[in-house]
């Protein structure tokens, strides 16, 4: 468990973004999610427990919660595409609307069998990216359910795979880093084609004829979370009632974040001198 930072009060009133509560999480993928693309390859089963996305020849498909999220600690189970993945991107991220939209992303690109899955990870505040930073993982995503969370509060942005951090994105606004506190996300996801780059650089296709690819969803949790489900009104979120508003890494948390980082870490923005000769994002260097 991350450890509660030094609290203070703190009343997170969403005066002009609507209804916000402490989320509950639903417990059912139709009461969570609508699907919104792919004409029929998305669906949801077993009574609401298992949401699956297809992708083929013509279409991936998608879905999105419901409700919208400011700062919140969410879970969701994945299983990825399995077999040759070529070419196939399972997209699981936040966004905000807008030409200056907020954005944490987890994509996972596919490969040729027996090759590791990369997790690509972004974050994006006011529109802007470029602030990638790609894994292998310690085990096959494809043959299990595994968990991924994304841990946004007020300190930290904090991605983990099965409880353990492999990235943290911090709070530096006051050294003039953008970083999200104000708009309110969705949750997406997606299965789709992008063999222009996803694998090894675009080198390898998509195989069509291992279609259809699918990819599985389970127990998703919202319910260490602050979300709005209308704008016609609003109530303040009390954020000192909430441990996980106001936590970050503690040491063993660090030990196994920076582990990751030694063993599985194979791309990251603040060290690629040829793509930015102009010198790193500012957040590099703190």
């Amino acid at each position: 468990m991350a450890v509660p930072a030094s609290k203070k009060p703190l009343l997170l009133s969403f005066l002009w973004f609507g209804l916000f509560v402490a989320a509950a999480s639903a417990g059912s993928f139709y009461e969570s999610f609508d699907i919104t693309w792919g004409d029929g390859r998305a669906d949801i089963y077993e009574t609401g427990q298992l949401l699956t996305c297809t992708l083929d020849k013509v279409s991936g498909s998608g879905f999105q919660s419901k409700k919208e999220y400011l700062y919140g600690k969410i879970d969701m189970k994945l299983k990825l595409v399995a077999g040759n993945s070529a070419g196939t991107v399972t997209a699981y991220y936040l966004s905000s609307k807008g030409a200056t939209w907020d954005e944490i992303d987890f994509e996972f690109l596919g490969n040729v069998t027996g090759q590791p899955y990369t997790i690509h990870t972004n974050v994006f505040t006011g529109g802007k990216g470029d602030r990638e930073m790609q894994f292998r993982l310690w085990f096959d995503p494809t043959a299990d359910f595994h968990t991924y969370t994304v841990h946004w509060n007020p300190l930290n942005i904090i991605f983990l795979v099965d409880g353990i951090p492999i990235r943290v994105f911090k709070n530096n606004e006051k050294n003039g880093v953008a970083y999200p506190t104000s708009q309110p996300m969705k949750i997406y996801s997606s299965l789709w084609e992008a063999d222009d780059w996803a694998t090894q650089g675009g080198r390898v296709k998509t195989d069509w004829s291992n279609a259809p690819f699918r990819a599985h969803y389970r127990n998703f949790d919202d319910k260490n979370s602050c979300s709005r489900t209308s704008n016609l009104t609003w109530v303040t979120c009390d954020g000192n009632k909430n441990s996980w508003m106001w936590t970050s890494l503690n040491n063993h948390q660090i030990g196994q974040m920076n582990w990751v980082q030694k063993e599985f870490l194979i791309y990251n923005y603040c060290t690629d001198y040829k793509r930015f000769p102009q010198g790193f994002a500012k957040e590099c260097y703190l």
